[in-house]
């Protein structure tokens, strides 16, 4: 069910629960030598269909796998280019029903994988089982809840799981080993690593740090670890792609967004394409549905 009480027929291109096209992707670009890179927008900044412009061009463009924001009123671990974003989301009448009905309509026009990012609290208004059916069939493949711990997530994750969605968790510079192993039995698609204690759009500056902790949780953890947090150009995707199995960009991306102009969607794509670039190996092997991108 979706907005307006309607219920959504099954997204072009849904997988079964047996299969995670994260997980696909993952192991698509292990093959190939390559790393993801995961682009983070807020969905409806400026508008839903402006996202779906904006999501378009990035995948056209080498975004591996795509994470749009759900705006929350009281973030806790979003910085002000994010919230900024969130607000005028808001603002323009954004819902997560619209999302959901939002991704239903990208799936007849791409199958790059899609992660919403959201606070619990609007999980908890729709309602879980509500959520993690409509979610699933509108075709998204992940959900990300920044304030929802492993041990608090008992009744989303079974949900999750008999949906079909993969519940992401998140580790932090400060996470300890029993809560590595923890997030890396529990963790589906990937683990999203948390490169400093700090909110979205700070600068990261402790990159040993980074690929030190990358290598602890990957004592337990089979699952992909992406990094995120503090990565805003190709230079810094370039240092940190070698580490992990993803990187992933937000606060550079919203604010290509939040200056607006006629050539949004131009200079995302381009940007995109310069990230892209930056997680590739020189020698690595290219598919035919992901080719070089051109800084």
């Amino acid at each position: 069910m979706v907005q307006g009480g309607t219920s959504l027929p099954p997204a072009p291109g849904r997988i079964s629960a047996q299969t995670s096209r994260i997980a696909s992707t993952f192991h698509r670009l292990a093959e190939q030598r390559q790393k993801a890179l995961i682009a983070y927008i807020m969905a409806g900044d400026p508008s839903l269909d402006e996202t779906e412009t904006y999501v378009l061009r990035m995948a056209e463009a080498g975004a591996d796998i795509i994470e749009l924001g759900v705006p929350f009123s009281d973030p806790i671990a979003d910085g002000p280019v994010i919230q900024q974003a969130a607000d005028r989301a808001l603002r323009s009448g954004t819902t997560l029903r619209k999302i959901v009905a939002a991704v239903h309509s990208l799936r007849t026009k791409t199958q790059v994988p899609l992660v919403l990012m959201t606070y619990y609290n609007t999980i908890l208004k729709y309602g879980e089982a509500a959520f993690c059916r409509d979610a699933a069939e509108s075709g998204v493949d992940g959900i990300i809840v920044p304030d929802l711990p492993p041990e608090e997530a008992t009744t989303l994750q079974p949900l999750a799981r008999r949906s079909g969605l993969d519940l992401i968790f998140l580790l932090a510079p400060t996470s300890t080993a029993r809560r590595q192993a923890s997030v890396a039995r529990l963790s589906n698609g990937f683990i999203y690593y948390v490169s400093m204690t700090g909110i979205t759009g700070a600068m990261l500056k402790d990159r040993a740090d980074v690929a030190s902790k990358v290598k602890e949780i990957r004592r337990y953890a089979k699952t992909p670890v992406a990094v995120g947090f503090g990565i805003a150009t190709a230079d810094d995707v370039r240092e940190i792609a070698p580490m992990a199995d993803g990187v992933i960009v937000g606060s550079a991306l919203v604010k290509i967004i939040a200056e607006g102009s006629p050539s949004v969607a131009d200079r995302l794509g381009s940007f995109t394409r310069s990230l892209k670039a930056a997680t590739m190996r020189p020698d690595a092997e290219l598919s035919p549905t992901n080719k070089r991108p051109t800084p």
